[in-house]
């Protein structure tokens, strides 16, 4: 499967991801454990890859960020 590039990165999510992770205070390794616990098996590396846009993020995976972080999946997609 190729992943493409948008503007450069594998996802348009990081940034919020991070902005969200951190005002709740949570460390990248909390939030891995966040969603191992709901079956997404991710590890603290893949956080930090998805913060700064080298991964791919999944439907289902945005699915269980927008719950876990407290926000929606549009706030998380930059769509007010």
């Amino acid at each position: 499967m190729k992943i493409y590039n948008y503007k450069g990165k594998k996802n348009i999510c990081g940034d919020r991801v991070r902005e969200a992770r951190c005002k709740l205070k949570l460390t990248q390794n909390d939030l891995s454990a966040k969603l191992q616990i709901r079956g997404i098996i991710i590890e603290r590396d893949s956080i930090s890859r998805i913060e700064i846009g080298t991964r791919f993020v999944a439907d289902y995976e945005l699915r269980e960020l927008s719950e876990i972080l407290n926000v929606s999946v549009n706030w998380l997609l930059g769509i007010e």
